[in-house]
């Protein structure tokens, strides 16, 4: 097998081409992945295909460095012993056993994709670990698909064949000069590998996880073509696996609580334009228009311009973020989905079969479009929009004008919002956009023309959030200038809060308080109700506004119902914060911990669970409602209606 007269060449060379040997063995596996499943991915075009070999290649590069971490240490560390026949020998068998173990992995799910409809994760490990018979098991696997077994050791071979063309050429004795270039090369392999396993290099990316693949496909069943296996099991290791909950019955359960919404009536269809404006860090203490109790009626806040709209839109008393990061935020918005321990976009579920009011209007013949300033990519945005069926993404790649960036996050808000102004007048209506800023965030810098013109506050956020609200100023005033403008929804929020100053804020309700505002300026969708509002509830509320005439998945209420049982959730750490009517109920997710009247306790400082034991009861049976329907419909991918 072992070829008589490899090619000899420099150890960086030889190191390039192993890795670029089991990347094309990667590619491979994909195909065969492919032509084993074909018959589950129906009408993908070669195009199309193509595309999404294109995008695998991203996850296998990162997977690839996490299994080969080792291997490439152990080939840049500056030392002369790298280069000995025995230091080599040892190097060929780690790589050639551990990425057998990573194509083994891709091979198994040739064929138990078919079962799971998913590629295999890191919860395979706990999935058969009580099992008693898993050598029975692996033989009745073997037995059944035995011509796998065949093909993975022919292509073991190969891939041994492959090695064995080339070896390293060996260097004499290593001197000072050797030993610097050696560590500059090292430092420059080390870069190459943190950008591969990341899966891009910029401030606002994330590391990639499964959701990433979202950006290559057209449904969420497409994943699994671009993913491969030893990526999914690595970036789940240490993903949260849901339980089953069998609080009630079928029955039971959905008359306290059923996220499929049906049609209220069969008033006709209004073709309203929707936009939503989810703002970075707006925490709800911001607007001063929200707090006149605060500081005896005499505080401003700092966004003038979101409370003079504010006055001529409805809102409600108590409104809540459903997580404290923006990656929590659209899933819960668009597609009205939480996240619960985990962002929902991080964990194992997120190639579940979901949908979004962006997909629902769009089946209705809307044009749909979503905004974000930063480096396309950035906190995963562009592939949860695709997943959500948002046809158009518009970002810092298509707004082409780079001297508008801030230098951190991307282009300013102001301007980037006149561009988003600009482009919506583009869109066939009806349409759906969505907007997310990013001025707002750290470092909390301003564009030097307007430093020192907006007030300062205790916190730094708040000067800048002055900016963001001209900014909003300045939209609103080119898009009433539009023809589309009082045919359009706009819908305002914040993706999350952050930081506080004042005590009314620096509590469990206060680290979630958000703006929720919706502004119709061709209607009279104007007031205030004394109600409880999250922000999974805005895709109900909006589709009902709408008369939307389907049924829908979404786990959210509509904010505009009469009925009195809603209540909002949020989860920190594994903690659930349940809110219904004057009360917050602390549980966590088996007992409950603490109640407080919201409307006589606004600080949480008198714990009453025992004063009032039949509310904490009647509050418990609505939130195991809620946790038994988001676990089980998660784990049985039911966050459709068929």
């Amino acid at each position: 097998m072992k070829r008589k007269n490899p090619i000899v060449v420099n150890l960086y060379l030889v190191l390039a081409y192993r890795f670029l040997v089991v990347l094309g063995l990667y590619t491979l596996c994909r195909l065969a992945f492919y032509a084993f499943n074909h018959d589950l991915f129906q009408h993908i075009t070669l195009p199309k295909y193509l595309y999404m070999l294109w995008g695998g290649l991203k996850f296998d590069v990162s997977a690839l460095i996490y299994i080969n971490a080792i291997f490439i240490l152990l080939h840049v560390i500056p030392n002369p012993y790298k280069y000995r026949d025995g230091y080599q020998r040892f190097c060929k068998w780690l790589f050639i056993i551990s990425n057998s173990i990573g194509i083994m992995a891709n091979f198994a799910d040739f064929a138990y994709y078919k079962y799971t409809l998913k590629r295999t994760t890191a919860t395979v490990f706990s999935q058969f670990s009580h099992e008693q018979n898993k050598f029975k098991l692996l033989i009745d696997f073997l037995s059944d698909y035995w011509y796998l077994f065949i093909l993975y050791a022919a292509f073991i071979w190969f891939f041994i064949k492959l090695y064995n063309i080339v070896s390293v050429k060996k260097a004499s004795r290593l001197k000072w000069p050797d030993y610097a270039l050696q560590t500059v090369l090292m430092l420059g392999v080390a870069l190459v590998c943190i950008t591969g396993v990341r899966g891009g290099w910029g401030f606002g990316t994330r590391p990639i996880t499964l959701s990433n693949a979202g950006e290559f496909v057209d449904t969420p069943d497409q994943m699994s073509l671009v993913l491969n296996t030893p990526f999914c099991i690595f970036r789940t290791l240490k993903a949260s696996k849901l339980k089953p909950i069998d609080y009630y019955d079928e029955q039971t359960l959905n008359a306290l609580y059923n996220p499929i919404h049906q049609p209220a009536d069969t008033a006709a269809f209004k073709n309203l334009n929707v936009v939503f404006l989810i703002i970075e860090s707006l925490g709800k203490e911001h607007v001063g228009s929200l707090n006149k109790d605060l500081m005896n009626g005499n505080y401003k806040g700092y966004t003038p311009f979101i409370d003079s709209l504010v006055s001529q839109s409805f809102t409600f008393t108590h409104t809540y973020a459903n997580g404290r990061k923006s990656i929590d935020a659209l899933p819960s918005v668009i597609s009205g989905i939480p996240s619960i321990k985990e962002p929902y976009v991080l964990s194992i579920y997120s190639s579940n079969k979901t949908t979004s009011i962006a997909k629902l209007l769009g089946d209705k013949g809307y044009e749909t479009a979503f905004f974000h300033g930063a480096p396309n990519g950035s906190m995963g945005f562009s592939s949860y929009t695709h997943l959500a069926g948002i046809k158009h993404y518009f970002g810092q790649n298509e707004y082409k004008n780079t001297g508008d960036s801030d230098g951190t996050w991307g282009i300013w808000d102001d301007p980037f919002m006149q561009y988003m102004a600009q482009t919506m007048n583009t869109l066939k209506q009806p349409f759906f956009s969505a907007f997310f800023s990013l001025s707002s965030h750290h470092p909390f810098r301003l564009p030097d023309q307007y430093v020192g013109k907006f007030p300062k506050g205790p916190l730094p956020v708040q000067e800048v959030l002055g900016y963001t609200d001209m900014a909003l100023r300045n939209f609103f005033k080119t898009a009433s200038t539009m023809p589309w403008y009082k045919n359009t929804l706009f819908v305002l929020c914040a993706d999350h809060a952050t930081v506080s100053h004042f005590p009314e804020y620096q509590t469990l309700p206060g680290y979630f308080s958000v703006p929720i505002v919706f502004y119709y300026p061709g209607g009279d969708l104007k007031g205030k109700t004394d109600k409880i509002v999250q922000q999974i509830d805005i895709m109900p509320t909006v589709l009902n506004y709408l008369n939307y005439d389907k049924p829908y998945f979404a786990m959210g209420f509509d904010a505009f119902s009469n009925k009195k049982d809603n209540f909002a959730v949020n989860n920190n750490d594994g903690t659930f914060s349940f809110y219904q009517g004057d009360y917050l109920l602390i549980n966590d997710g088996k007992i409950n911990s603490a109640l407080y009247n919201l409307k006589t306790d606004r600080l949480t400082t008198n714990n009453i669970l025992d004063k009032e034991p039949q509310v904490a009861a009647q509050m418990e049976k609505y939130l195991k409602a809620f946790i038994q329907q988001y676990n089980n419909r998660m784990i049985e991918n039911k966050l459709t209606v068929k």
